[in-house]
């Protein structure tokens, strides 16, 4: 999508109780960073305090109008929320933005899925996603899908209503993608098995923290990297050796608050890399003002595919960014996470035993020899363990 006037949007956010605005506004800042990922021009952000989402508007009718009447008089074409909507909370706010369109958090992760799937697996898995999500929103919609399948209106017969012959095209489109998904997850299984039994570290993390950077570093190839989110779809593997050790290194999609159930369920086999990885290497922008609650998105995620269980090392890259706001002393509040020096936080960290971690800058290549050297031992000790008479290790 080429940037354009056509192109710029206003955020939509609501506060809930007990939720902070500062958080809200990050969030909003975060969808804003999808959007320019998708290729829109941010505009305006908009905020609400309600209890809960108004059930066919999703925020009150005052606010509603007043972003409405916002982007009529600035021209705005796109209206995007972050949160999901339900296809009647869409169709009522469209009533009212009129010219602007309205898009969810879930359809503008899809769209930005979709514009970077490079591969026939990583398309196929978009499209079962996006299929997925329009499915329930049909209601109300004219898809004119059978644009897809020549002549499909005829075969309905003159009984059945256009809403039915969508439902059935989506419905038929959705069995032959798993059709065609369970063959290449098939193949793909296979190739994991032909493998033999090295040892395997795969690379976690939250959206855009530098795994790929990570991943060009350890194993001297050449993994598309950039500052968007979502840079990677489609796993990587990558043979490496640390000294005499050798082990498979995984580079997998980047995880995101609110990522949608539709595309987790559809690149379940992709993560199949992470399931099957002796170890988790969990990347981590320290850099970030709230890297804490995105290790926890990520460890959530990973619960959600059955992967917490692993044992995890935890590298805290992009030191080199690192912030902190200076505590007042004289302050009544106690200090806060944002008040740490990075000092504080490496001891923090460090001394918590439970965690093995290390500190690093992938960019500036500060502590990469120190990584080296930890993941040395833990492949060494994992490969000694499977393979105890073959000593060309020590």
């Amino acid at each position: 999508m080429e940037n354009t006037c056509q192109d710029r949007a206003v955020f939509v956010g609501i506060i809930k109780q007990n939720d902070e605005e500062r958080k809200v506004l990050e969030y909003l800042d975060e969808l804003e960073f999808l959007a320019d990922t998708a290729g829109y021009i941010g505009d305006k952000k908009f905020i609400q305090r309600v209890d809960k989402p108004e059930k066919a508007t999703y925020i009150r009718s005052g606010k509603l109008q007043e972003i409405a009447d916002y982007c009529e008089e600035n021209g705005i074409k796109y209206v995007i929320f972050d949160d999901e909507l339900t296809g009647m909370q869409q169709r009522n706010i469209e009533k009212v933005t009129k010219n602007a369109a309205v898009i969810d958090r879930t359809s503008l992760i899809l769209e930005i899925f979709s514009q970077r799937a490079k591969t026939a697996y990583a398309k196929m898995q978009v499209e079962l996603a996006q299929y997925n999500y329009m499915l329930p929103r049909l209601a109300g919609m004219w898809t004119h899908l059978e644009r897809q399948r020549g002549g499909i209106g005829a075969r309905g017969g003159m009984g059945e209503t256009q809403i039915e012959i969508d439902r059935r095209i989506v419905r038929e489109r959705i069995a032959k993608l798993k059709e065609q998904l369970k063959k290449v997850d098939k193949q793909m299984s296979t190739q994991r098995s032909n493998r033999g039994q090295m040892v395997r570290l795969s690379l976690v993390g939250y959206t855009n923290v530098g795994k790929s950077t990570l991943m060009n570093l350890l194993s001297k190839s050449d993994v598309f990297a950039e500052n968007k989110l979502f840079a990677t779809l489609d796993t990587t593997v990558r043979k490496v050796v640390i000294g005499n050790v050798p082990f498979l290194l995984s580079d997998t999609v980047g995880f995101i608050r609110k990522l949608p159930t539709q595309l987790i369920e559809a690149f379940k086999s992709t993560l199949d890399e992470v399931r099957e990885a002796d170890v988790l290497v969990h990347v981590v922008d320290v850099s970030h003002p709230d890297y804490a609650e995105q290790m926890e998105v990520v460890n959530s995620t990973l619960r959600d595919i059955s992967a917490i269980d692993k044992p995890i090392y935890v590298v805290f890259n992009k030191v080199d960014a690192y912030q902190h706001v200076e505590y007042d002393e004289f302050s009544l509040e106690p200090k806060q996470e944002c008040n740490l020096t990075l000092d504080e936080v490496k001891y923090k960290w460090i001394n918590n035993k439970k965690i093995p971690c290390i500190f690093i800058s992938a960019t500036r290549k500060i502590g990469i020899d120190k990584l080296r050297e930890d993941i040395y031992k833990m492949v060494a000790e994992i490969h000694a363990g499977r393979y105890p008479f073959n000593n060309f290790l020590w």
